[in-house]
């Protein structure tokens, strides 16, 4: 597997795949045609079908230039396409010079066919599974996920996780603090401080610690709605879960931001080997693939806080994943707002339900979480297309934008 470093990536919302990996991509081929005089780019695909919600066309046009740079939104298909494949054209007075065909694969990162060593980093971990993961670390006596991060990456990874944890505070507090209608048309309220502002009164501490929570899922969504800094963990449209729940143990529990960064550790282990043995994009699994993966980040970072065994860091994670199975991504008008920044909050609750259960119950389970990944990928392969973040079903189809109400 690769380095977290490839889970956590600091950038612009709202989308992942179908903004900071367009973008990415956007680079590299103008990088390849610097002489270029104009530019085509063709979205396939999910890209196509909610790339201007998204904001795709946007970010394109800024990276290559609004006025020598055109972008076509294509109904063709193959087979074998990836949901969010590009195709970029570039021109020297009228004659093509050069194309490439990208496909942004999710968390902001992008796959050129037919090219190896891609990336920016290389394998930096020799394990592939949670099992194997588990059996190396009983046979060095590495007892936490953070140990077997630093033994792997080196020191340096706690100045990253150090600067991805401030960013993430920062998206917290920035949303917190604003007001307002969110981009796009859908006219959606920011609800970040109004939900932090309402009293749940001392005798409910249960209300409280949602209120909390949700606040704080609500304005790191709201943040990445209105293209706001945000950390993918690991996507931009479930950027809200970790940081709430990491948050919310910080302020109750009085982590350190040391500890907070092995919590984020723990995370990056588990959103990496979803990447690698299924999938973290909505567009190729569904939102299974997005919120589901950054609930089980979340649980097993609070595990990992809370002292947990490594089968109980296990454990967490794979509750919080079984329960998101068949997940669909249907954002309304391609807008990472309805049903996205909602998500957030649900899923961040959810996630410490996830940790209290792996606490109580840890050595009664039947399925180990290298089981739920797969299940998950082999859900989202089959999930009809119309649910994989194309707006063509679901909530997205149902929603009549004028009238704002269901059909």
């Amino acid at each position: 597997m690769k380095s977290i470093r490839e889970i956590y990536k600091i950038g612009k919302g709202p989308s992942s795949s179908h903004t900071m990996g367009p973008e990415r991509a956007a680079k590299e081929f103008l990088q390849r045609y610097p002489q270029a005089t104009s530019f085509q780019v063709t979205l396939y695909g999910s890209l196509s079908k909610t790339g201007v919600g998204h904001g795709t066309d946007r970010v394109l046009l800024d990276t290559l230039g609004r006025e020598r740079t055109k972008v076509v939104f294509s109904n063709q298909t193959w087979e074998g396409m990836h949901p969010n494949t590009l195709d970029f054209s570039a021109f020297h007075q009228d004659i093509e010079i050069g194309s490439l065909r990208v496909e942004s694969i999710g968390g902001g990162d992008i796959r050129i066919p037919g090219e190896t060593g891609q990336g920016p980093s290389e394998e930096v971990y020799v394990e592939h599974s949670f099992a194997e993961i588990a059996y190396f670390c009983k046979w060095r006596y590495i007892h936490t996920l953070s140990e077997y991060v630093e033994l792997n990456e080196g020191s340096g990874i706690w100045d990253f996780l150090m600067e991805v944890w401030q960013v993430m505070k920062n998206s917290i507090d920035e949303g917190l603090s604003k007001t307002g209608v969110l981009p796009g048309g859908l006219n959606v309220q920011r609800k970040a401080k109004y939900l932090m502002e309402q009293s749940a009164g001392d005798d409910k501490p249960a209300l409280k610690e949602f209120q909390m929570i949700a606040a704080y899922a609500y304005a790191v969504a709201e943040q990445n709605a209105d293209n706001g800094t945000v950390v993918t963990a690991p996507t931009c449209g479930a950027c809200g879960v970790l940081p709430a729940v990491l948050k919310y143990a910080q302020v109750t529990q009085g982590f350190t931001d040391q500890e907070i960064c092995r919590g984020l550790a723990t995370a990056g282990i588990i959103g990496n080997l979803t990447k690698t043995n299924a999938s973290i994009s909505g567009a190729e699994c569904g939102c299974q693939a997005e919120i589901g993966t950054a609930c089980s980040m979340a649980a097993a970072a609070l595990a990992e806080l809370y002292h947990q065994q490594l089968d109980q860091v296990e454990y967490a994670a794979e509750v919080a994943m079984e329960h998101h199975l068949g997940l669909t991504c249907d954002p309304i008008c391609g807008l990472v707002q309805i049903p996205c920044i909602e998500r957030n909050a649900v899923a961040a609750v959810r996630a410490m339900n996830a940790c209290n259960l792996s606490y109580f119950l840890t050595g009664s389970r039947n399925i180990s979480y290298d089981m739920v990944c797969r299940a998950m990928k082999e859900t989202g392969i089959n999930l009809d297309h119309r649910f994989r973040e194309t707006s063509e079903g679901g909530l997205a189809k149902l929603y009549n934008r004028k009238r704002n109400q269901l059909m």
